[in-house]
């Protein structure tokens, strides 16, 4: 009789159930939809109730393919750096601050003045943002002080759900270190950091392994769930540390890019990367003795949707008419130009940008546009742009920990053309999985395998993903790149003064 593995991803639209055989097959996926409240600007909350609402449904769709008794284990990967004020008893008592709230600014500002930006970077391996829990648990603090003053934990998406399922209360290493008040040295809630924010620090709960099982389905939720009570429940790990696992990414030195509407580049490795100018951030790893280290760019994606919606109107027409994807028919025109788009650069900065600029008034531009550039020349360069950008993580890590290959995942990662660009750019070998976007519940599946002794560890991810193609850099685009690059570098800087003076418009 086979066993199966379940996982639930708490993400920002909604909730994806997978069920996974111990084979590493898929045998079913089911998402249920929620709502995000977006307002006073740049504020935005989730009602709890729905992401429990959601993984009730998913789960009671699942399990009717399976006898729940053959189910081994549960995980959760969930959305990180968010802040859920909960009860004792586990109630929330209001929405949560999900990660792209940006509310407390002047929490942020506060913690700079008392701690220092460098220190604070050096402790918790980020820098110091209105994104992170802590600063929004400050922001709580001075602003909703009754509310404050019932709080008995401060709790992310997932360990939410995992106390709804087993009444059980922790959170894990890597949602831990996207609080920004969790000390990667030593793997414990930083103090300093604690003192500084002004929070009582028995509101963090206890933060252990990922793959400790939290406990077991209590009755209650598995008449909510279909669930067999009793069922263990591993306490699993936030999302980006779930998508390495799922990418294969569990060893020192592996590296891989995920290339969605945002993308990253990300490896693992046994100690922080400590980048002098606080470039990229570092995760703790759901995988035991590791880190997360990784550098994500807003719109790389959306660089590329952006090109098809405003610039490919006759592409997205015939792929319209000849039934296949507008990418397919954008793909083959940037073919029609040589590495380098003819001397045309493209900055990628159309909503700001995290890694490497940490520069929310930058903005995107063409740079070198002639008479002599044809539309193959813009579409190439557009994805020059996202691409010598996403190359600037790959050197940061690489000056620390080298490597050989990037794998990727991620819808952008279905085109060819872009695959070996990034090879080209990159300067080294792109490899291409098997399967490209269910690498955040495969994660979590494994971590729940683990967690259960179903698998002894997680190499296992073998099992469940393969190599699906190679690409390695063509000497001639990679030296033309090489010329570029430095070129774009300079571009990006010399435009500071201008982007500020477009942000006062």
């Amino acid at each position: 009789m086979p066993q199966y593995l379940l996982a639930h991803d708490i993400g920002t639209s909604g909730n994806k159930a997978t069920l996974f055989d111990t084979n590493g097959r898929m045998v079913a996926s089911q998402t249920s939809a929620y709502d995000t409240n977006f307002f006073n600007n740049n504020w935005a909350e989730q009602n709890p109730a729905d992401w429990w609402d959601a993984v009730c449904e998913s789960s009671k769709a699942l399990l009717a393919e399976i006898d729940p008794g053959d189910l081994a284990a549960v995980a959760l990967s969930g959305q990180m750096m968010g802040c859920l004020p909960v009860a004792a008893d586990g109630r929330p008592l209001r929405p949560s601050m999900i990660y792209c709230d940006q509310r407390a600014v002047a929490e942020a500002d506060r913690l700079t003045a008392e701690i220092g930006a460098e220190a604070f970077y050096g402790i918790v391996g980020h820098r110091i943002s209105a994104s992170y829990s802590i600063e929004k648990l400050m922001w709580l603090k001075a602003n909703e002080p009754d509310t404050y003053a019932a709080t008995a934990h401060m709790l992310n998406a997932k360990d939410y759900i995992n106390f709804k399922l087993t009444g059980q209360i922790a959170t894990d290493y890597s949602d831990a270190s996207g609080t920004n008040a969790f000390d990667l040295n030593s793997f414990k809630w930083s103090d300093t950091i604690i003192q500084a924010a002004g929070v009582n620090p028995a509101l963090l709960p206890e933060a252990r392994p990922s793959t400790d099982i939290l406990g077991k389905i209590t009755a209650e939720a598995a008449q909510a769930t279909g669930l067999l009570e009793g069922t263990p429940v591993a306490i699993g790990g936030g999302d980006g540390s779930c998508a390495a696992v799922g990418v294969g990414c569990v060893r020192a030195g592996m590296a891989y890019g995920y290339v969605g509407s945002s993308s990253w580049i990300a490896l693992a490795s046994e100690k922080p990367i400590v980048d002098e100018q606080m470039r990229t951030m570092n995760w703790a790893h759901v995988v035991p003795g590791y880190l997360h280290p990784a550098g994500t760019m807003q719109t790389a994606g959306s660089s590329y949707q952006w090109l098809k919606n405003e610039i490919c109107l006759a592409e997205v027409a015939a792929a319209e008419a000849q039934g296949v994807s507008p990418y397919e028919l954008i793909d083959a025109k940037i073919a029609d130009s040589p590495p380098g788009a003819n001397g045309l650069i493209f900055l990628p900065y159309l909503m700001g940008e995290r890694t490497p600029r940490w520069n929310h008034n930058a903005r995107g531009a063409f740079i070198g546009l002639t008479l002599g550039h044809k539309r193959a020349d813009m579409l190439r360069a557009v994805l020059e742009g996202v691409t010598y950008n996403l190359c600037i993580i790959a050197d940061i890590f690489r000056a620390h920990v080298p490597f050989d290959s990037v794998t990727v995942i991620g819808g952008g990662a279905k085109g060819a053309v872009w695959r070996q660009m990034m090879a080209d750019v990159y300067n080294c070998r792109i490899r291409k999985l098997n399967v490209l976007e269910e690498a955040t519940s495969m994660g979590a599946a494994v971590t729940a395998g683990v967690a259960s002794g179903v698998f002894e560890s997680f190499d296992v991810i073998d099992r469940f993903v393969s190599v699906d193609s190679t690409h390695e850099p063509d000497a001639a685009a990679a030296a033309a790149y090489d010329r570029i690059k430095p070129i774009f570098e300079k571009s990006y800087h010399a435009l500071v003064d201008v982007y500020e003076d477009l942000a006062k418009l």
